[in-house]
């Protein structure tokens, strides 16, 4: 399956999942993500630079890194795990790893303007992710 795509299909589902009164049912899968990860250069202008952020905020940041986690276990069987904390004001860390290696990690700061410029970017991103995680599994994998 191609990682991209495998990528999205898990973050989509991780956030519908999420959907308890079907306030996004009416909206299709690129329509969902743009709303929630793609932010244009104007549309950060409109953000303040210093700021807290919300849960919701921190729940759709996790939700990328659970979707790498899920996609990760779907293409190797292999359990992971996503440990993530974050300050009020947008300081914080995602790691992701399975048994003792960490397959990826970002630290975060004004996380509250956390986003992706384009749709593309997105994907890219998810791709990069699931790739270096399984180079580094088979990398470091006893």
């Amino acid at each position: 399956m191609e990682l991209r795509k495998l990528f999205l299909d898990t973050l989509v589902g991780q956030i519908r999942a999420l959907d308890q009164f079907g306030t996004w049912s009416n909206k299709s899968n690129e329509e969902l993500l743009n709303q929630k990860y793609v932010k244009t250069k104007e549309d950060l202008k409109n953000i303040a630079i210093i700021s807290d952020i919300d849960e919701m905020q921190i729940q759709d940041i996790r939700l990328i890194y659970q979707a790498i986690a899920l996609a990760f276990e779907k293409l190797t069987g292999v359990m992971c795990s996503v440990v993530m904390e974050m300050s009020h004001e947008g300081f914080g860390r995602v790691v992701v790893f399975a048994n003792d290696i960490v397959l990826c990690e970002k630290y975060f700061k004004d996380a509250h303007r956390f986003s992706f410029r384009t749709f593309e970017k997105l994907e890219q991103e998810g791709e990069k992710y699931l790739i270096k995680a399984q180079e580094k599994y088979k990398k470091y994998k006893s």
